[in-house]
């Protein structure tokens, strides 16, 4: 399976939240796993917020941070070019969505497209998992959140 994480998916595997071990087990068993290179300052973003919320020590959320910068190069990641720009720019149109959510769609859909093997995409934002159904991704998990 080719597994898509969203910013919303990923973060989970990093903080232990409702459908961390989903997150992580579904991980485990993709073939081939990526994000957009935006997801990057999002989860970052997210240990910050995490630690000024006080759901993390800055210890943890250091931690946290080292082990996602080791594994963030072993994901597939998708560069933001014109062409994904071009795809969000109309998914954001059409579908109603936030910037940085047709982003991470746009890339989601190409992936899909240029494979031609189905692409699962994990998201537990719910206007974002309805969006990709919409488009033929398969989202996860298998109820909207």
């Amino acid at each position: 399976m080719n597994l898509y994480l969203d910013s919303s998916a990923l973060v989970k595997r990093y903080l232990v939240e409702t459908g961390s071990s989903e997150v992580v087990r579904m991980m485990a068993e993709a073939k081939r796993k990526g994000t957009v290179a935006i997801s990057r300052a999002e989860v970052i973003a997210a240990l910050a917020k995490a630690v000024r919320m006080g759901a993390l020590t800055q210890e943890e959320a250091e931690s946290a941070r080292e082990v996602f910068q080791r594994e963030w190069r072993r994901l597939g990641r998708f560069r933001i070019t014109d062409l994904v720009l071009e795809m969000a720019c109309d998914l954001a149109w059409k579908l109603g969505l936030r910037g940085y959510d047709s982003v991470q769609l746009a890339a989601a859909a190409l992936w899909q497209a240029t494979d031609n093997e189905p692409v699962v995409m994990i998201t537990f934002d719910g206007r974002l998992w309805e969006a990709a159904a919409s488009i033929g991704l398969k989202p996860y998990p298998k109820t909207s959140p």
